[in-house]
């Protein structure tokens, strides 16, 4: 009985597919430094402006209230006050936009099979989430090299703050996502339903001064709950007693998941055919 003898040479590796989670890594990668390139290199001041159009609403708002009332409704500072409030709304609004974007601005890339929509959302979400950090760093030391302030800042729940408002802007962004390529203006509705959001969301006043039904009130809009866990954080005296973590994450993730959903089912034609 003749047996076949095998090959006693070496033998051709197999072709390993790349790891999905690497593709997908340089595909996010590559997308953000695609927008750092549009969008901030190509613009007068780059990224002078992202840092300037926030510190001149603070300084607005620090002269306007400094002139009606003696001190601020916490602490001393003015410019600190309202920084920690007009800040997080600035990066709400901003990053809600961004995310809800996603698609369209990168439909080109998107014609890729190695790219999805999900890293084009993801994309946007950690380069807008990143340089709001970065300008909310250089707001906060400037205000505290400014004024010789002592800050006893609590890491902790600036963490959690940010953690809040990550899961709120992507829910919120994921779910525009959709909505901004399936029906245009859905865009124009979200811009004029978020303007009273600044006089909605404690930017310039402490919600747990307000009447009970007011505060109510106030308390069914999740961002009045990050702005609140952001002062909570630099205001030791300051509890944010009234703050409810679970509804923020709850709002984020709901539409995060009528996001997903509908982009899952309707992404190509968003991508072809979409506004």
């Amino acid at each position: 009985m003749m047996t076949q003898s095998r090959p006693t040479g070496p033998q051709p590796q197999a072709r390993r597919k790349p790891v999905i989670g690497l593709k997908a890594a340089r595909s996010v990668f590559a997308l953000m430094l695609r927008e750092m390139a549009t969008t901030y290199g190509r613009s007068p001041g780059g990224y002078l402006w992202a840092v300037g159009d926030p510190i001149a609403g603070v300084i607005l708002l620090t002269v306007v209230f400094s002139l009606a009332f003696d001190a601020p409704p916490l602490g001393s500072n003015f410019p600190l006050f309202y920084a920690t409030g007009f800040l997080p709304f600035m990066a709400y609004g901003e990053l809600t936009m961004k995310i809800g974007q996603a698609i369209r601005y990168s439909r080109p890339l998107l014609t890729y099979p190695t790219v999805t929509f999900v890293d084009a959302i993801l994309s946007r979400l950690l380069l807008n989430l990143l340089t709001e950090l970065v300008v909310f760093a250089i707001v906060i030391t400037g205000i505290a090299l400014l004024y010789g302030l002592r800050m006893d800042i609590d890491a902790g729940r600036l963490l959690h703050a940010l953690a809040m408002l990550t899961v709120l802007v992507l829910g919120l962004g994921t779910f525009n996502c959709y909505m901004f390529g399936a029906y245009p203006v859905w865009e124009r509705v979200w811009g004029i339903l978020n303007k009273p959001l600044f006089f909605l969301s404690g930017v310039f006043f402490v919600v747990d001064s307000l009447p009970a039904s007011f505060r109510d009130l106030m308390l069914l809009n999740p961002l009045t709950h990050v702005i609140a866990e952001v002062r909570a954080g630099f205001y030791p005296t300051y509890d944010a007693r009234y703050i409810s973590p679970v509804f923020v994450y709850a709002t984020g993730l709901v539409f995060l998941f009528l996001g997903m959903l509908l982009l899952y089912r309707h992404h190509r034609f968003l991508i072809t055919e979409g506004a």
